[in-house]
């Protein structure tokens, strides 16, 4: 029963319809993150429509994706992958204590060759839930 909720909540909060989904891998085709996700963008979409979300939640693969949404602009059907990996992500942060990685620990893994939207995504994507 879990699962099905779990796999709802995701739905509803990513907006995303996993069913126009024709796995055609476009979209981990194009994810600059490829090489260092254990799940990649189609298969996280076919996971999440299996109702696997206890799985996604536990992978590291959640914090690899940029949110670049480049796996969003190359799929044919309009399924976007980047914001099921965002709503995985953000239950796992609504769990106390489940943090990846705190704010006030993203200054110390700046160069000065990040970009200024890394950042901003850093602290977006880690200050939720605190």
């Amino acid at each position: 029963m879990t699962e099905n909720r779990d796999r709802e909540q995701v739905l509803r909060s990513s907006g995303v319809d996993v069913l126009k989904c024709m796995r055609c891998g476009k979209c981990s085709g194009t994810c600059p993150s490829y090489d260092e996700m254990e799940y990649h963008p189609h298969q996280f979409v076919y996971m999440v429509e299996k109702g696997e979300i206890d799985k996604l939640m536990a992978s590291p693969s959640i914090y690899k994706c940029l949110s670049c949404f480049a796996c969003v602009e190359r799929c044919p059907r309009g399924v976007e992958p980047a914001k099921l990996v965002e709503a995985v992500r953000a239950m796992v942060i609504r769990k106390q204590g489940q943090n990846h990685l705190k704010p006030d620990q993203i200054p110390a893994l700046l160069d000065e060759d990040l970009p200024q939207q890394a950042i901003v995504t850093a602290l977006r994507k880690y200050n939720r839930g605190n």
